[in-house]
């Protein structure tokens, strides 16, 4: 009996553990697929950023949404998001509740492929608080910024921002320092703070759009139609550059001969020495292909700088616009040719000169303005650039800007002038009146002046140009320069940092 009834608790007992087992079974079988399911809607939540009611007004606006720019730019199926689930962690004003938590914050992060090549992305996120900065999405653009850099790929960043999250306050300030056509605006402050505190009336377009800051400010250096012309430019653009400043820049199979000769160019400068040409018909007949992609074409015209290939390598192109203030050299012109040149340098980049220009812009509003000072940060970028540079004077190269624009003076790899050249310290016309003041015959005297400084001679006997050559057989010519400075090494001294005069 006793044996009995201990079998019977025994079997009670099992009954209990047994029971206690399945429901743990069925709690470990189903546990999983609930945070599944949890996953899979923070996914879903991710995708749809700030809900499909705002992405329908992102369309409405003619703009992408941040998912559909970054699926634009890299290569089909190559990215890789980081931080899907990352949320703001603010609590106040109401940002703690549920609805106002979407996973990934404002801004979508990760890395893909352009042809190919690594990138790392951000692309802020509209349909999201309107693209705000939060202390989280900071923190998103700093984590792939770092893992770039340990890799050496660079990272290209999309943005589509209201600016600071006002939430958050200090925090939102705190991540700017870290990180630090009609439907994109660029300003420090709005048109109302404007008005509110110098009582100007301006529109959003007017103060920072796309036209203001391509042709004005010099802020932007492209402006495009929409937010496909613009990506698919940034693909072009991207092909251009080496990953990092520890890569080589990427050469692309060349089907266009590097000796091929361009007759056309034998005729393309004017006989007179005062009419226009356009150089950027020079630089399309010398570089591979007739492909030239401009940097900041809009703006400071008169000096043309931009990327191009040449037999299948990347290089620097800077010009003077005869077509622009007759290619004078102004502040606007002198610092976009600088950047620019500092930018090659950075990269290696190797630079080529096309030089047409009389001289700086005179006048009042320059001087006030600055030019020596700006000016002498071209004169600089040149002197500091260590990369290849080829230098073409193709008419007009007098005073100090000949000097300024890549000469031998600045250590110019590679110097020719075509016959068409005028190496001098001015003008004919503005010399005779200098030199013969008073004098009787001023047009003898100025014929004399022609004779002896409007030629390239005076410049070559010195050494200061390398050869005079016929311009149909530049291309070649710089070809074959830049197969022998491809081993080009310059050591300099150590320093700190340069001390360009800004």
């Amino acid at each position: 009996m006793a044996a009995a009834m201990r079998v019977a608790v025994a079997g009670a007992r099992l009954s209990v553990v047994l029971r206690s087992l399945r429901g743990a079974g069925r709690s470990l079988c189903t546990q999983p697929v609930s945070v599944n399911e949890r996953i899979e809607n923070k996914r879903q939540a991710a995708l749809l950023g700030g809900g499909q009611r705002r992405i329908d007004a992102q369309h409405k606006r003619g703009k992408l949404t941040a998912r559909e720019r970054i699926s634009l730019l890299l290569d089909p199926g190559s990215f890789v998001e980081s931080d899907m689930f990352v949320e703001h962690r603010c609590a106040d004003f109401g940002m703690a509740a549920d609805k106002n938590k979407f996973p990934g914050d404002s801004v979508v992060t990760g890395r893909g492929r352009i042809n190919g090549r690594l990138v790392y992305v951000f692309s802020q996120d509209f349909t999201v608080f309107g693209g705000s900065l939060s202390g989280a999405h900071a923190q998103k653009i700093c984590k792939i910024m770092d893992q770039a850099l340990t890799v050496g790929a660079p990272v290209i960043g999309l943005n589509d921002s209201g600016g600071a999250r006002i939430q958050e306050g200090v925090e939102s300030l705190a991540g700017y320092a870290d990180i630090f056509l009609d439907t994109s605006y660029l300003f420090i402050t709005g048109p109302d703070v404007v008005k509110s505190v110098t009582n100007e009336d301006v529109t959003q377009e007017e103060l920072g759009g796309a036209r203001t800051h391509t042709t004005m400010s010099g802020v932007a250096h492209r402006a495009f139609e929409n937010d496909v012309d613009a990506l698919c430019n940034l693909r072009e653009f991207f092909n251009y550059l080496p990953l990092s400043n520890q890569d080589p820049a990427p050469v692309l199979e060349c089907h266009d001969p590097s000796d091929r000769l361009v007759p056309e160019l034998d005729t393309i400068v004017p006989l007179e020495s005062t009419k226009a040409y356009n150089m950027v018909d020079i630089i399309h007949a010398v570089v591979d292909e007739r492909e030239f992609f401009e940097i900041m074409p809009n703006y400071a015209k008169n000096i043309i700088v931009g990327f191009a290939r040449m037999n299948g390598r990347t290089v620097g192109i800077v010009g003077n616009q005869p077509k622009v203030a007759s290619g004078c050299l102004d502040i606007n012109s002198s610092v976009k040719g600088a950047r620019f040149v500092r930018f090659c340098d950075s990269f290696n980049i190797p630079l080529i000169t096309f030089v047409d220009v009389p001289g700086f812009l005179p006048g009042t509003a320059q001087e006030y303005g600055g030019i020596i000072r700006h000016g002498a940060k071209l004169l600089y970028a040149f002197a500091e650039a260590t990369v290849p540079k080829v230098t073409v004077i193709t008419r007009k190269a007098y005073g100090g800007a000949y000097d300024v624009m890549s000469s031998k003076h600045l250590c110019g790899d590679t110097n020719y002038a075509w016959p068409t050249a005028e190496i001098a310290v001015m003008g004919a016309k503005g010399a005779v009146e200098i030199i013969f003041k008073g004098h009787e015959n001023v047009e003898a005297a100025q014929a004399e002046y022609i004779e002896k400084f409007a030629n390239p001679f005076p410049a070559a006997v010195r050494g200061f140009v390398d050869d005079i050559i016929q311009p149909s057989s530049t291309r070649a010519r710089i070809c074959c320069d830049l197969d022998v400075l491809a081993s080009k090494k310059v050591q300099r001294p150590w320093r700190k940092h340069a001390n360009i005069p800004l």
